[in-house]
């Protein structure tokens, strides 16, 4: 059967969880407009009659590296070029941005079969302009293929299915056939709690915000589960908390209604909003609340 790593790659807010969650036809990767959602390195395995695609959703490549985490997401989505056997490199729109061209280097260095998949096709009037684009495309970088998607409505990602699995190499299957991630259910509850956040807060949302799990109890019938949001000043607490704490009440029955699909049983769930100062702009703290993919 034909086995391997996909990597995911691309600027930030293109929709490279939204594509890994259509492929895998069931969530895995947090969503949201805000970009930089994705933090982590999430693996979302489907095992098909073909072989086994190993998607490996990455945080957006960015320019920014003044803070240690603008440095921890870069070096994220990086890393994750070494040991894949293939790469699709996702954008949105018919222009190539600043960046493309640092990602166009990081692509002729690692030497792999790379797919550019155009996303939003269907927001493109001009569907001429989408052969011009390829055109242009196939001049910069040898792709092996040129597809143009919708990743939320599913369109062309049949086709894009195939073209990956007919480059991965033949091989054991890696991970069980009922595997779907790498990630714990606790991860899972953390993501899902940051997800709820991004959309509830939208543009108020502080960057420097996280959810830790502090305890995750397993009981006949229930989950208890209590969780930490980390931000950096006091304002940003008075921000997730609102008013008359309103919003961490939003927050968490939206979150606990989604925790309960995942686990499949009732769930209790408790937030607290706390202040770390500086948190984001310290190694030494990111690798404490989970970040050293």
């Amino acid at each position: 059967m034909n086995c391997g790593f996909v990597a995911l790659i691309g600027r930030p807010n293109v929709g490279k969880s939204t594509l890994m969650n259509h492929l895998l036809k069931q969530k895995i990767s947090i969503t949201s407009r805000k970009p930089q959602t994705t933090r982590h390195r999430i693996l979302g395995i489907n095992t098909t009659d073909a072989g086994q695609a190993i998607y490996m959703d990455t945080p957006g490549m960015h320019n920014s590296e003044k803070r240690a985490l603008n440095r921890y997401l870069n070096r994220t989505a990086e890393t994750t070029l070494l040991g894949v056997d293939v790469i699709v490199w996702l954008i949105d729109g018919l222009s190539w941005h600043e960046y493309d061209e640092v990602i166009f280097k990081k692509l002729e260095q690692a030497g792999l079969p790379v797919i550019l998949a155009v996303n939003k096709v269907d927001k493109v009037a001009d569907k001429e302009a989408i052969l011009t684009f390829f055109n242009d495309a196939q001049h910069r970088f040898p792709f092996k293929h040129l597809v143009p998607i919708s990743a939320l409505k599913r369109t062309n990602l049949d086709q894009l299915e195939s073209l990956i699995m007919a480059l991965l190499p033949e091989r054991d299957l890696i991970y069980p056939e009922d595997q779907v991630t790498d990630r714990s259910e606790r991860f899972l509850t953390a993501e899902i709690v940051r997800e709820k956040l991004t959309r509830r807060l939208g543009d108020e949302l502080p960057y420097a915000l996280t959810v830790e799990i502090e305890r995750y109890e397993e009981k006949p019938g229930i989950t208890k589960i209590y969780a930490i949001i980390w931000v950096e000043r006091l304002t940003q607490k008075n921000i997730v908390i609102g008013k008359d704490g309103e919003m961490l009440k939003k927050v968490g029955t939206d979150a606990r209604l989604d925790i309960e699909k995942l686990l499949g049983q009732k769930v209790y769930l408790q937030l607290w909003v706390k202040v770390k100062k500086g948190w984001s702009d310290s190694e030494r703290v990111l690798q404490s609340l989970g970040f050293n993919d």
